[in-house]
């Protein structure tokens, strides 16, 4: 602690983001990166921005990607107006802390989620309220009837991968006509139906998503929200009042291409689903539990060995998953879905230690 900084800083609780080790020949699966790779008109799109426009500052409203984005969602009737683009889901998140959940009552938000929440709220100085999962690790609507200044929730769960139904998020919607219910999508392209089917009909709801996961884009940095107008210009405020330019021409132009490349995404979400289910029936086959999940990782614990010395095994034969010292979950193991070797590698690692 040094004495220049403020008792904000002081005070502070960061994020801890997930291990990025530099080990030689590392099957790497503790942060959820999509193990197939981006779109190739990704990689083209890119490669045709590096020029002398360089020079040049991006576009601040990325009007391009919004387009992209609200074209893709040309069934349901989005415009661009409805979209917000920003540096990562994690900045448009931020940007939501502070326009739209910043009021006298605390937000409501699961106890096992994603822990930048209560980092934002520590940092913003936001109230909040934490609603306890039910005993099966889901989200229980009838616990968010209750008075807030809003409410955030991931679908499907981080980390534990359950998916709340749509019927449910609307039960949460039409309960709380008067507070924002923001539903954090990072994975819903993996099995889930998106939210942003609701947005016309609840003004109150805003969706946010990232490219990291379903589209391969973890390096770029794209985050969007799609809601209301009126909510969408609260987050422009925001925007820019901290960083008008937040997204580079290399990032907005991989990000158009990765919308336009649908044949690659539908590919690329449909091979992690069928790993998925591989690694989950071999997990059960070597006695974990794992909990139904939605997203491109899996959540599992074993009956006799803890999740912590699992992890630990694991890591002496070059694997890395994720594992939270936090109360309910540390038993569990966070299992990104890597490539068929990997995933394959991962199963036979984990046989292995269960035998000794």
């Amino acid at each position: 602690m040094s004495k220049f900084w403020s008792p904000l800083v002081s005070e502070l609780q960061p994020y801890v983001p997930g291990e990025q080790p530099k080990m030689a020949n590392l099957i790497k699966l503790n942060t959820n990166e999509n193990p197939f790779g981006p779109s190739p008109q990704v990689i083209e799109a890119i490669e045709r921005e590096l020029n002398d426009n360089l020079r040049l500052y991006p576009d601040p409203e990325g009007q391009a990607l919004k387009e992209a984005i609200a074209s893709f969602h040309d069934e349901i009737g989005i415009k661009p107006s409805q979209v917000f683009v920003g540096n990562g889901s994690d900045e448009v998140l931020a940007h939501i802390f502070q326009g739209l959940l910043k009021h006298e009552r605390p937000i409501l938000f699961p106890d096992i989620s994603y822990s930048f929440y209560p980092v934002y709220c520590g940092l913003f100085q936001i109230e909040s309220k934490v609603i306890p999962l039910t005993d099966s690790f889901e989200i229980n609507p009838e616990d968010y009837r209750q008075p807030n200044g809003g409410i955030i929730f991931p679908n499907p769960n981080a980390p534990t991968g359950r998916y709340l139904g749509l019927e449910h998020v609307e039960a949460i919607l039409q309960a709380n006509p008067d507070t924002v219910v923001v539903v954090d999508e990072a994975y819903v392209d993996f099995g889930g139906t998106s939210a942003i089917t609701l947005v016309h009909r609840y003004p109150n709801l805003l969706v946010c998503q990232t490219l990291s996961k379903a589209r391969s884009l973890a390096g770029l940095r794209v985050g969007f929200a799609v809601g209301n107008e009126e909510l969408i210009e609260a987050l422009n405020r925001v925007k820019d009042s901290f960083n008008s330019y937040p997204l580079d021409r290399l990032a907005l132009a991989g990000a158009v291409a990765a919308f336009e490349d649908k044949q690659w995404f539908e590919d690329s979400c449909n091979g992690v689903i069928r790993e998925r289910e591989r690694v989950s029936k071999g997990l059960e086959n070597l006695g974990f539990e794992v909990l139904p999940s939605k997203a491109n990782f899996v959540f599992a614990r074993h009956p006799r060995r803890t999740g912590e010395d699992l992890a630990a095994h694991l890591r002496q034969q070059g694997i890395i998953v994720r594992h939270f010292k936090k109360p309910r979950i540390s038993e569990f193991l966070r299992i990104t879905i890597g490539t068929p070797d990997q995933n394959g590698a991962l199963l036979k690692g984990l046989g292995k230690i269960l035998e000794a």
